[in-house]
């Protein structure tokens, strides 16, 4: 697929139950006090998209960044997804149970984005997905997504009760805790049978 054939992409918070758990010691604290009852999304504009195979700069200010290897639903209409394909959802490490400000989430070129769609259907099971992801050809994390808090029919049903995502919109479905981190000169490989590989190399601003 063409990433310019995307509308507006979203993330998913704290939709692996790991990194759910492991924040519940402070979701009873203010102001929120009491667990999230509705999912949790961010937005990656399109200054951050960034296509398969290109090089991503990492400013003199942000020495390593953490790897948020995913994958995302497309949506066909509001409330059916045209397929799936893998995203690198790269944010500044950061320790904040609170959505992520757009300084940590948002910068150019931080979404890798895949190019290789797996079309919806009654024999995609997403909860099936495994992705590897390989920094400078080692393996650093294996993500499951048979342990997500909402799977993909019940996070949009959810989302689906306060706001409408279109033709061409992206859903990431979450990210797994313990994300490895990267730095300038590493190159950054996510597969997942079914799904193809999504690589890119970060790069010092400037070079």
């Amino acid at each position: 697929m063409s990433i310019g054939s995307l509308r507006t992409v979203y993330g998913t918070l704290l939709n692996s139950r790991a990194e759910f758990e492991a924040w519940a010691p402070k979701m009873t604290e203010a102001p929120y006090k009491a667990r999230p009852k509705a999912p949790v999304l961010y937005i990656k504009p399109a200054n951050t998209w960034s296509e398969n195979g290109a090089g991503i700069a990492l400013p003199a200010s942000v020495p390593e960044v953490e790897i948020g290897a995913t994958v995302a639903m497309l949506m066909k209409t509001p409330g059916e997804a045209a397929g799936y394909l893998l995203m690198n959802d790269l944010s500044v490490p950061h320790a904040s149970y609170f959505r992520p400000p757009i300084r940590f989430k948002c910068l150019d070129g931080f979404l890798g984005v895949g190019d290789s769609l797996l079309a919806a259907g009654s024999a995609v099971d997403p909860s099936r997905f495994v992705l590897e992801v390989r920094i400078n050809g080692e393996l650093k994390q294996t993500v499951v997504f048979d342990q997500l808090v909402r799977g993909p029919s019940q996070l949009l049903a959810d989302i689906g009760e306060f706001m409408t995502l279109a033709a061409g919109d992206a859903l990431m479905l979450g990210v797994g805790a313990n994300r490895p981190r990267a730095r300038a000169g590493d190159r950054i490989e996510i597969k997942c049978a079914g799904l193809g590989s999504l690589s890119n190399r970060l790069v010092a601003e400037g070079a």
